[in-house]
């Protein structure tokens, strides 16, 4: 019984790793989307708003950046169910 209890909880505690691990990464990409948006979009610092091109640019490069990395995460999932397809014909 301890046994079953022990994987159980090495199993929730990788859950919970993945899970911060995640959350990290969405983190780290979203902090550099907004740097990387605001550095290219942003040149006016007269008014505590922005101006029609810098919310177009900013709307624009969000945009881009958001569709890049969908098709990132598109082009990791083709090659990790290749991968597995592999291991499962090595079986």
């Amino acid at each position: 019984m301890y046994n079953n209890y022990g994987a159980s909880y090495q199993e929730q505690r990788l859950q919970q790793l993945m899970e911060q691990k995640q959350l990290r990464d969405f983190m780290r990409m979203y902090t550099n989307l907004v740097a990387r948006c605001f550095d290219d979009c942003v040149s006016e610092f007269t008014s505590n708003k922005l101006g029609d091109k810098e919310l177009t640019c900013v709307s624009r490069c969000s945009l881009k950046n958001m569709k890049l990395n969908e098709r990132i995460g598109q082009r990791f999932a083709e090659e990790n169910a290749k991968l597995m397809e592999e291991q499962a014909r090595l079986e």
